[in-house]
């Protein structure tokens, strides 16, 4: 059954992500503009991973293009990657966010801007589509940025916490690379 849910969590995603959005007025009314903004980062991200994941789409682009045809990019490896490294960090940035400094919703925006950036460069590099890269442009540099506004905007959206949102987000995209470099250095 687990085998099951890795091979196909984001179908489960996609769907929860058109719920979160059609629920989001009713959970987000009473919340400041800075959180809203924050949690829709996550309905956003599921939909985009729609886009990157059915098919198994990314994990063969990357695989091919990345890891030279080589399997670094295990189901197993992008599982942990999307639910806890995704999901899981965004939900820990709101709840951060919303009960210790609204700083924390950093963490959130800048995980969407980031894997935005990378989708852009991915595509001038490679000089085409990536599997992402269109729900990257529509839907995470607007959100993202939108996001990041409300956020500074808000008290306690310090540029301290900004560095930190900024390198969480940063780390998390290095510790995949670090993850297919070591694939790729041990040969399988």
């Amino acid at each position: 059954m687990l085998n099951r849910i890795i091979v196909n969590w984001v179908y489960g995603g996609f769907m929860a992500g058109l719920l979160l959005l059609a629920l989001m007025p009713l959970l987000t009314a009473s919340w400041p503009t800075a959180l809203t903004a924050t949690f829709v980062l996550l309905p956003v991200y599921m939909l985009h991973q729609y886009e990157e994941h059915d098919h198994d789409r990314f994990r063969l682009f990357f695989n091919a293009t990345i890891g030279k045809g080589r399997d670094v990019l295990s189901p197993t490896a992008v599982f942990i990657t999307n639910v806890p490294g995704v999901w899981g960090v965004i939900c820990m940035s709101l709840y951060l966010a919303a009960e210790v400094n609204v700083g924390w919703a950093f963490i959130a925006v800048y995980l969407v801007l980031v894997n935005a950036f990378v989708h852009l460069i991915h595509a001038f590099v490679f000089r085409g589509y990536n599997p992402g890269l269109g729900t990257a442009l529509a839907l995470f540099i607007p959100a993202g940025a939108y996001a990041l506004r409300q956020v500074e905007n808000a008290e306690g959206g310090t540029p301290v916490f900004q560095a930190i949102g900024l390198v969480m987000a940063i780390a998390i995209h290095a510790a995949i690379l670090l993850h297919v470099r070591r694939r790729l250095r041990v040969g399988h």
